[in-house]
């Protein structure tokens, strides 16, 4: 599997401000990029603190890019993933619809009636119980497994800081495409790029492939070496 993160953040690394409010980085050129990589994806992931944040839909927004995935025989829209270990993403969230194929990585601290509660939402919602890692949260490497089980071959992953954090940590990521945009946030508990723990030794390394001026800003894309 592939697994590419993108992000926008401010200046000075920040997703969002000490509130953890949607805030716009970047503009309709940056947006449209990100329309495009989604549309190349099997499956677009983001951890269940951006669901309860933001009740992200995960759709696409040009209908000639549906219909060409449909065309050649994929979803109109790419699959939805959410690590969510408790099982806390709400049943009414827009991420639940029937737009796309929705799965859930969960771990045992979401109690049986929790996971079929979720699961009776629809045939979209696939519910998969995997291993928890050190921390108590999803095991990625276990939880991505099953994804490409279930044909997921190219993975989106679009935050949070938390879970982009975690792939790092498990060496899942193979490509990093992230917009700067023209803006400095500040905040010491303001969410980064990459939250957790932090690195203090074995750094993940990347290696720089190209960088596009978009917008007020820039688009930095990385391979991860």
């Amino acid at each position: 599997m592939d697994v590419v993160v993108n992000a926008a953040m401010s200046v000075d690394g920040k997703l969002s401000t000490r509130r953890r409010e949607q805030l716009k980085i970047s503009g309709e050129a940056d947006f449209d990029r990100v329309d495009r990589l989604r549309a190349a994806a099997d499956a677009v992931m983001v951890g269940v603190g951006t669901v309860l944040a933001d009740d992200p839909h995960l759709t696409l927004d040009d209908d000639d890019r549906r219909v060409h995935r449909l065309r050649n025989g994929r979803p109109g829209n790419p699959a939805r993933v959410v690590a969510d270990s408790r099982g806390r993403t709400p049943l009414d969230s827009r991420i639940l619809d029937d737009a796309a194929e929705t799965h859930l990585l969960v771990t045992d601290a979401a109690s049986e009636s929790r996971r079929e509660a979720l699961a009776s939402v629809g045939d979209h919602v696939r519910v998969h119980r995997v291993d928890e890692d050190e921390s108590g949260h999803v095991d990625l490497g276990v939880g991505l497994a099953a994804l490409e089980s279930a044909g997921i071959d190219r993975l989106m992953v679009e935050g949070g800081g938390e879970l982009i954090s975690s792939l790092f940590g498990a060496s899942l990521v193979d490509e990093l495409s992230v917009y700067v945009g023209s803006l400095v946030v500040g905040g010491r508990d303001a969410p980064t790029l990459v939250d957790g723990e932090g690195f203090v030794d074995a750094f993940p390394r990347l290696d720089l492939r190209d960088v596009e001026r978009l917008d007020d800003g820039v688009v930095l894309r990385y391979d991860v070496v």
